[in-house]
């Protein structure tokens, strides 16, 4: 466990910082992961953290409905945005998960953030030995996740990301944008999406 707070630790002192100036939310950038139509008329952006408890029970209870309501029939663009929120081991967590769902590759993006949500509670429990398994479902061998989350391009990478959301105004999680529409952060029944997807044209 202590290699990977070593490695983290330059991230997290820069997590901490302030919220800058506000921006325009929400839409696909490159280094962006998403699922759905890209043409989709509506986009649903998601703010989200992986080391969030919110997050995780939003993903249990709503997630599964929602893709396949939405994500599955190509009715929306789902844009993933990684944040880090909060402090301690749930921070510890979202980091290196983050690093971990993209050492992956864009195909098994996803499985591992699924996988994350899944033993969320474990890997608060036990960081480092979640994530280790986690990894070796997705065909990674010690070797490769220590060098993936002590990566220093990839951790500045993903504190870049997450500095320019800060900025952009969002900073609690989880945060939706449906198309140009930020909805109050936290957590959102299955119906409020509905219609605030049904509002944006969707």
């Amino acid at each position: 466990m202590s290699r990977m707070r070593i490695a983290l630790l330059a991230l997290l002192a820069l997590t901490m910082a302030g919220c800058g100036q506000k921006g325009p939310v929400g839409g696909a950038l490159p280094d962006d992961m998403s699922l759905g139509n890209p043409a989709a008329k509506v986009t649903v952006t998601e703010y989200a953290s992986v080391g969030c408890p919110i997050c995780g029970r939003w993903y249990q209870e709503v997630y599964p409905a929602f893709k396949a309501k939405y994500i599955d029939t190509n009715r929306i663009h789902f844009v993933s945005k990684e944040m880090l929120v909060g402090g301690g081991v749930e921070v510890t967590v979202a980091a290196s998960g983050f690093l971990l769902a993209r050492c992956a590759g864009k195909d098994k993006y996803f499985a591992v953030v699924d996988a994350l949500y899944k033993n969320q509670e474990q890997a608060f429990q036990a960081p480092r030995e979640t994530l280790v398994n986690i990894a070796r479902t997705v065909g990674m061998n010690d070797a490769q996740f220590n060098a993936c989350v002590n990566d220093e391009k990839a951790i500045q990478a993903l504190n870049d990301r997450v500095e320019k959301h800060n900025k952009e105004g969002v900073d609690s999680t989880p945060t939706f944008v449906i198309n140009d529409k930020k909805l109050d952060a936290g957590y959102h029944s299955l119906d409020e999406l509905d219609a605030a997807i049904k509002a944006a044209g969707g």
